[in-house]
């Protein structure tokens, strides 16, 4: 194996925020006021999130980002180097503070969030430009939408020209155009964003796939619905896949859809086959919903080695069981 085998670098291009988190009994309906649990103050934003996935899973990580010249940018800054992100390409804003998300979390593990971009906003072209040497040189290039379309659309152009695999987490979902679904190699939405970007209402396997075909038609390379506790739908032109989700006790959610993303980079970077990356990220998120918060829930990669070997076990030891009966 070799040095770029062991340690594959990806660039992410995107958000980072502070996450504001409340534990609460439930979600609360529209104008209703309950009293929460524990609150929580973590790193987060769905860039900065994959990126701190890759990078606790030994991946050399650029991220390609904006944020302000406040505590919170400062706390993010902190972060990413206590877990080796590269912030060579991470700027500051002098007229916007730094994103920030308003997350509930209910006893289940749900979530809902309101995110304020701040300074999200301001990530341009020029930033990934900026980029290019990085860029050109990884293994995947991952982006998402809580920065400008036009910034992704350049990340996407910047990947293209390259020749480096270019992973779209669409959220939060928008209506997309041919021209950026053309060049994206991996398209990873959940149920919401699916239903969004085709108009099909996901709610099982046979409406993910109706969704999947949709989505193939419109020039996506190649398309993994990730389904939350169901588990996932990877497609393809040679065809679809549904894999279940693996059984944990979920206690917080947040983060779920980023670990997934982040490792399944990972697992391209590595010169893996799409089936195998996202079998690598189905451990991966499954792990992370196990603890509360965003980049504090993303485990490392010796935690994921052992979850691996453990369901292995366990499926091993469920099928004797069922081969007795």
């Amino acid at each position: 194996m070799t040095n770029n085998q062991k340690k594959p670098k990806i660039i992410v291009v995107g958000s980072s925020n502070m996450d504001l988190v409340v534990k609460s009994p439930r979600i609360p309906a529209v104008g209703e006021t309950i009293l929460g649990g524990d609150f929580i103050m973590t790193p987060g934003g769905k860039g900065a999130n994959q990126a701190v996935a890759a990078a606790k899973l030994g991946t050399e990580v650029y991220l390609v980002a904006r944020l302000g010249e406040d505590m919170f940018g400062d706390k993010s800054l902190d972060n990413f180097k206590a877990v080796s992100v590269n912030t060579q390409y991470v700027t500051r804003s002098e007229q916007s503070p730094s994103g920030v998300a308003l997350i509930t979390v209910d006893q289940t593990g749900n979530n809902v969030i309101v995110v304020a971009p701040g300074a999200n906003n301001e990530l341009s072209a020029d930033d990934v430009q900026h980029a290019r040497p990085a860029i050109a040189s990884a293994g995947a290039l991952v982006a998402q939408l809580e920065v400008p379309l036009e910034t992704v659309e350049f990340a996407a152009r910047m990947a293209t020209s390259c020749g480096v695999p270019f992973v779209l987490d669409p959220a939060p979902a928008q209506k997309l155009g041919a021209e950026l679904l053309s060049m994206v190699d991996v398209l990873t939405p959940n149920e919401t964003e699916a239903q969004i970007l085709t108009g099909i209402e996901v709610t099982d396997e046979s409406s993910a796939r109706k969704a999947a075909e949709s989505l193939l038609e419109n020039s996506a390379g190649a398309v993994i619905i990730t389904m939350a506790s169901a588990g996932y739908l990877l497609a393809t032109g040679d065809g679809m896949e549904f894999v279940p989700a693996i059984e944990v006790k979920a206690v917080d959610a947040t983060a779920a859809g980023d670990a997934f993303t982040g490792s399944l980079a990972v697992g391209l970077a590595r010169g893996e086959e799409l089936a195998d990356a996202a079998y690598f990220a189905n451990h991966v998120a499954a792990l992370s919903v196990t603890k509360m918060g965003a980049q504090s829930s993303m485990p490392s990669i010796e935690d994921v080695e052992e979850f691996m070997k453990d369901v292995s076990v366990q499926r091993v030891a469920k099928s004797a069981q069922l081969g007795k009966k």
